[in-house]
């Protein structure tokens, strides 16, 4: 991906944010998580109807890798079930740990495809990805 291209994608997701803001619906499970070495620090609710991630809101304070990494991230995730979301998860991480992926299953989320060239943010690039590996570790989520 062209490098202006991709500094337009992040900087547009941290500028103008896809979901965020909190609801109040005992629907949503709700996940805190933070980078303890920087500002990161976001609540991340997480709606599954029917075997699929219905809807995904965030808020807090984060840099402009985590915070566009949620708003990426929000946009791949919704809509998908347990084996999707799984296989994103894990072609996504693959991609930061600079291991082969399958580009075409990560659309927009291709933009961190070269952070591991500054190591100190691949935290930021992970940390909304913490919320979806609570999710996955507990399939029976999916089964309500």
């Amino acid at each position: 991906m062209d490098a202006n291209l991709r500094r337009t994608i992040i900087l547009d997701n941290y500028q103008n944010p896809m979901h965020k803001g909190l609801v109040n619906d005992d629907g949503y499970i709700r996940i805190r998580t933070n980078n303890e070495s920087c500002i990161d620090d976001l609540t991340i609710l997480i709606k599954v109807v029917n075997g699929r991630i219905e809807d995904i809101r965030f808020d807090g304070e984060a840099c402009a890798i985590s915070t566009s990494a949620t708003s990426i991230m929000i946009r791949n995730f919704i809509g998908k079930n347990y084996e999707e979301a799984k296989s994103l998860l894990e072609q996504y991480e693959a991609m930061i740990d600079e291991k082969p992926y399958d580009e075409e299953k990560l659309n927009e989320l291709v933009v961190y495809e070269e952070i591991y060239k500054q190591p100190n943010r691949k935290k930021c690039a992970l940390l909304p990805f913490r919320a979806i590996h609570q999710i996955l570790d507990d399939p029976s989520l999916f089964e309500k």
